[in-house]
């Protein structure tokens, strides 16, 4: 799934419309990976802040689910930012800059002007804690915890589906075997959790859009995507989540050939 040698690094602009072209620049210290390109990811959603210096390391394919989380942040949110990618099939990530700016060598990170923090649900909560804007969790203590809840979860169990029925399925449109026996049993967790809620038949999770409701169709949509078989309430839902302008600027941008 790499691309080029592993100091290689992708820069992309992405305005509401299209995501243009990228280029590669090569370099070990993250600074310099930036270099001259002071380019501007760009949502027209919100207003947009005052320079924010805020900086998002995603993977190179744009198949992470959880920098995809992190990117949908960032846009709910209006804030503009510079998206750069790194090839994780490269180790680029164990490159001495960037691994010691994100701590655990994984992708997303946020950089906000000396500030690094990588893990996704830690930079989504920071996002709303430090800007205005749309609100990324419920406003309420209760739904707020069972948010978090939703987020952990998804991102420390299910592993069967997530084994089987990898992000290339879903951007890439690579199509899987059917289920073990195994991810079957996990996909039947996901639906039963799910039933459970999503009991008042809203679009969202806790009435209101949130970004579990991003993470919860994105698991969802393995499955949908690849035509297993999902309750058509739940593949509603997954559908509808996906229609989202923040999460449709994520699918449309330009991906390189795996």
């Amino acid at each position: 799934m790499g691309l080029n040698d592993g100091k290689g690094a992708w820069i992309q602009r992405v305005d509401a419309t299209r995501a243009v072209a990228y280029r590669q620049v090569r370099s070990v210290d993250i600074d310099a990976w930036i270099v001259d390109n002071r380019f501007r990811c760009i949502s027209k959603q919100e207003p947009t802040l005052p320079s924010t210096n805020l900086r998002l390391y995603a993977d190179a394919q744009f198949a992470s689910p959880y920098a995809m989380s992190a990117f949908v942040a960032l846009h709910e949110k209006g804030l503009s930012f510079e998206l750069v990618t790194i090839d994780l099939a490269n180790n680029a990530n164990r490159e001495p800059g960037y691994a010691q700016s994100s701590l655990t060598q994984r992708v997303p990170t946020l950089i906000h002007g000396s500030f690094a923090l990588s893990e996704s649900s830690a930079i989504t909560e920071y996002l709303d804690e430090v800007f205005p804007g749309t609100s990324l969790y419920p406003k309420d203590a209760i739904s707020r915890a069972r948010a978090r809840q939703v987020q952990a979860w998804l991102r420390s169990d299910l592993m069967p589906i997530r084994q089987e029925r990898s992000t290339e399925v879903v951007f890439y449109g690579a199509h899987a075997e059917p289920l073990s026996a195994a991810a079957r049993t996990a996909a039947g967790k996901l639906f039963s959790a799910c039933e459970v809620l999503l009991t008042d038949h809203s679009p969202d999770l806790f009435g209101e859009w949130c970004i579990a409701d991003v993470d919860l169709a994105l698991m969802l949509n393995r499955l949908v995507l690849n035509g297993d078989a999902v309750p058509g309430r739940l593949a509603d839902y997954a559908a509808r989540q996906w229609q989202r302008p923040s999460v449709q600027r994520w699918v449309a941008l330009n991906r390189p050939p795996l």
